[in-house]
């Protein structure tokens, strides 16, 4: 009796943690700085275009939109074929190995840039042509290295944490996400301004190799692998295999459904916010970044809130329940005409959004086998990325050319564009939480069952 009194004890004391153990926190932290240190690069690269590079010519919003598209591409291109090597190989290792390529890729490109100049490497004096060559070449290839990094990783949370952790596990991650989402691009920018691009650049490397010192510090039980070890792998064989298992998921098509339909609305929403933001709330420019930081610290709280309503109404209703308020706010925001009543507004989407955000991870956990994750992640998120390209094209082609000059009262509302569309991505939004909710319901069995075996 004392032996089971005490091992309960201990399970509770290791439930009661949010960090959830050794292996986690380390894989946390390295997460937190590696993706502030990307942000800190992606905003560098934004204000060297704009104010060096770049500085007074006309072609300097297309050289900004192509380091999103070298970003972007990618994803689309690689991340589909990488979930079949991800599954096959060992994930912290490959963690490692990209971590490794990414910092010598920073390396080339300050080297290649003239921001850091070597005897080896001429005086400095790069031609412009060379150096647009350069950035846009090492932006592609640390895409590249971060579409096998991001799914081993995934497949690592799969590995460390326990079955009835993964929504805690989900949370800290996304408050990661968030809080790098604040610091960097407000770090960034003053040290830019105070040092240049170079010491912003080497930020961004040094970040890749604390993420190898923490990861290289985790003790993970050996990974699952699509391919027995001694037996060769056929890929075609290995990616037709992990189609089939995603179409025959419900709850995985469920899930991507959902994010797709939601992806068309929150894509809309991040294209045009900021001009809703000056235009129809009468913000001053200098409060307009106000917004961001708001929702950021909002989906932050969120994230916390969102484990304990989650663990009484489980995760899937908390998707379809998440993505359905997230909508209504949407349609009340786009109504808001003054500044504190949007900026409370913007506060409640974010913490809504939180809520779908915590789950999603936990959903495809539960309902893949570990040799499946890569698979499963590369060919969910391509297809969210995509549909949010298409949205914030529409939105950009909706606001800029047919509904431009718009203005139309309606039971005593008045229409404008960006307010408008805001309410038809609304409509959508909450579309995708009635179907996330009822769909999922019909599941829910089924998602009981795979989380019973998995937990095992």
């Amino acid at each position: 009796m004392e032996t089971i009194e005490a091992t309960e004890t201990s399970e509770t004391i290791q439930n009661s943690r949010w960090f959830i153990n050794r292996n986690f926190i380390l894989l946390w932290i390295g997460r937190t700085i590696s993706i502030t240190g990307d942000l800190f690069f992606d905003t560098t690269m934004i204000l060297w275009f704009t104010t060096g590079i770049a500085r007074g010519q006309s072609w300097a919003p297309l050289a900004i939109s192509g380091v999103a598209l070298a970003e972007t591409i990618p994803t689309l291109v690689v991340g589909p074929i990488a979930g079949v090597f991800v599954d096959r190989w060992d994930k912290r290792r490959t963690m490692l190995v990209m971590d490794v390529l990414r910092t010598m890729l920073i390396a080339v490109l300050l080297l290649t840039t003239g921001l850091v100049v070597l005897p080896l490497f001429g005086n400095g004096h790069v031609p412009l042509s060379e150096k647009l060559a350069s950035i846009y070449t090492v932006i592609v290839l640390a895409s590249i290295c971060s579409r096998f990094f991001n799914p081993s990783r995934s497949a690592l949370v799969r590995d460390i944490v326990p079955a009835e952790q993964l929504t805690k596990a989900s949370s800290s991650m996304n408050i990661a996400l968030n809080v790098a989402l604040i610091l960097g691009p407000t770090l960034a920018a003053p040290l830019y301004f105070a040092s240049d691009a170079q010491w912003a650049i080497l930020i961004d490397a040094l970040s890749f190799i604390v993420s190898f010192g923490f990861i290289f510090a985790i003790r993970a039980p050996e990974a699952a692998r699509s391919v027995t070890k001694g037996v060769k792998g056929n890929y075609f064989r290995e990616f037709a295999a992990g189609l089939r298992f995603f179409a025959g998921n419900r709850v995985l098509v469920v899930i991507l459904v959902t994010g797709i339909i939601l992806s068309l609305g929150t894509g809309v929403f991040n294209a045009l916010y900021l001009f809703f933001v000056v235009q129809n709330l009468h913000t001053p420019v200098s409060l307009a970044g106000l917004f961001a930081s708001t929702y950021g610290l909002s989906v932050i709280v969120g994230s916390i809130f969102a484990v304990i309503l989650t663990r009484r109404i489980g995760e899937g209703k908390m998707l379809g329940l998440a993505i359905g308020a997230w909508g209504l706010l949407l349609l009340i925001f786009a109504r808001m005409t003054s500044f504190l009543p949007g900026l409370v507004l913007f506060a409640l989407l974010g913490l809504t959004n939180a809520g779908s955000n915590v789950v999603v991870g936990p959903l495809k956990w539960r309902v893949t086998p570990r040799e499946f994750i890569g698979r499963v992640e590369a060919a969910f998120t391509p297809m969210i990325i995509a549909s949010q390209l298409i949205s914030v094209t529409i939105a950009g082609y909706l606001a800029g050319i047919v509904l431009n000059g718009f203005h139309a009262t309606f039971l005593g509302m008045v229409f404008t564009p960006v307010d408008t569309i805001f309410t038809g991505a609304g409509i959508l939004v909450v579309c995708a939480g009635v179907y996330g909710l009822m769909a999922m319901r019909v599941v829910t069995v089924k998602l009981e069952t795979d989380k019973h075996t998995l937990s095992k």
